[in-house]
C-alpha cells in the first residue's frame, strides 16, 4: 500500500510539473504576441514592415528649380533698358547677368550656374498669338521652371477695336499651355501679370523726351496724343485698363488650373513703376532698376511657400 501511494504521488507530482509546463509556454506565447503584434514594431529581422518611416511626397511645387526658361515680350528682352530702341537681354528680369538685377534665375541658380542652365526665348513685339511657338522653343531645353511675361502687345494695339479680344486671349494662352504640357508635363510656369499701362502713361508723360518717342509707334491705344486728357482720350485709356485687367484674370484663371502654375497674385499690375523704374529712353518700358524689382516680384512668387492669391 504504501508503494502504491509513493508511486500515485509520484504521478501526481509528474502531472502537476507538466501542467504547469503548457502553463509557463502558454503564457510567454501570449507575452509574445503583444511584442510583435498590434501598432508596435517587431524586433530586427521579424520581418514585420510595421515601424519603417514612410517616405515623404514629392511636393507639388519646388521652391529651388534648377533651370529656367523666358518666354514673353519686349519686357523679358530688356528692350530699351540700355540703349534706345534696343534689346538688352543681360539685364532681363528672368535671365539676365546683370548684377545690378540679380535676376530670378540668378536668384535661384547662382550666376555661374545661371549662365548655363537658363535661356531667353521672348522676342520684343510678341503677342499672346506667339506664346506656344516659344514654348515650343522652351522645351527644347527641359527647364524645370518657365517664367512667362507676355499680354502688354496685346493690348497695346493702333486702336481699341484692334486688340486681342479677351477669348482669343484665353484660347491662345491654353493652348501655349498645352504645349507646354504635352511635352514637360511636371515642368513648373510662373506666369507674371501685365503692367498696369495707364500707370505708365501718366508717369512717362511727364517726360518731354518719353513723349517724343512715343511718337514714333509706342503702345498707340494707351499713349498716343499723351496730353490729350478730353472725354475721348479718357474713353480711349480706360478701355485699354480693362482690357489689361480682363488679361490678367485670364492668366489667372487659366494658371489655376494647372497645380504646376503660380501667378505673382497681380504683384506686377500692382506695382507702382516711378520714373527710377522706367526706361530713360522711352519712359514707359522698365529701367535697370525696373527690371530688379520685377526679379524680386518673381523670386518671392517661386519660392513662397504657398501660391499667391
Amino acid at each position: 500500500m504504501a508503494r502504491r501511494t509513493g508511486q500515485g504521488t509520484w504521478n501526481r507530482g509528474r502531472r502537476s510539473r507538466a501542467a504547469l509546463a503548457v502553463l509557463t509556454a502558454a503564457v510567454l506565447g501570449v507575452a509574445g504576441c503583444d511584442a510583435v503584434g498590434g501598432d508596435s514594431a517587431g524586433p530586427a529581422g521579424s520581418g514585420t514592415r510595421q515601424g519603417k518611416p514612410s517616405p515623404k511626397p514629392t511636393p507639388v511645387w519646388d521652391t529651388s528649380p534648377e533651370s529656367v526658361a523666358a518666354v514673353g515680350d519686349s519686357i523679358t528682352r530688356g528692350f530699351d533698358a540700355c540703349t534706345v530702341l534696343s534689346d538688352c537681354p543681360e539685364v532681363s528680369w528672368a535671365t539676365g547677368s546683370s548684377a545690378e538685377v540679380d535676376s530670378l534665375a540668378v536668384r535661384l541658380l547662382g550666376k555661374a550656374d545661371a549662365a548655363g542652365r537658363s535661356w531667353n526665348h521672348a522676342v520684343t513685339g510678341a503677342r499672346m498669338a506667339d506664346l506656344a511657338g516659344q514654348m515650343t522653343r522652351a522645351v527644347a531645353h527641359r527647364p524645370e521652371l518657365v517664367a512667362v511675361m507676355v499680354g502688354a502687345n496685346d493690348a497695346c494695339r493702333a486702336t481699341t477695336s484692334a486688340m486681342t479680344p479677351v477669348a482669343d486671349f484665353r484660347t491662345q494662352f491654353e493652348g501655349a499651355m498645352r504645349t507646354l504640357r504635352k511635352a514637360l508635363p511636371k515642368a513648373q510656369v510662373y506666369v507674371a501679370s501685365i503692367p498696369d499701362l495707364k500707370r505708365l502713361w501718366s508717369e512717362g508723360r511727364t517726360n518731354p523726351l518719353g513723349k517724343q518717342v512715343w511718337k514714333l509707334g509706342l503702345c498707340p491705344s494707351m499713349l498716343g496724343d499723351a496730353d490729350a486728357l478730353d472725354a475721348a482720350a479718357t474713353e480711349r485709356r480706360n478701355t485699354v485698363e480693362q482690357r489689361v485687367e480682363d488679361y490678367n484674370e485670364v492668366l489667372r484663371e487659366v494658371c489655376a488650373k494647372d497645380r504646376r502654375c503660380r501667378t505673382d497674385g497681380g504683384a506686377v499690375h500692382e506695382f507702382r513703376f516711378g520714373t527710377e523704374q522706367l526706361s530713360h529712353w522711352d519712359w514707359f518700358h522698365p529701367s535697370v532698376n525696373g527690371q530688379a524689382r520685377l526679379a524680386e516680384i518673381a523670386y518671392r512668387a517661386v519660392t513662397a511657400k504657398t501660391p499667391a492669391t
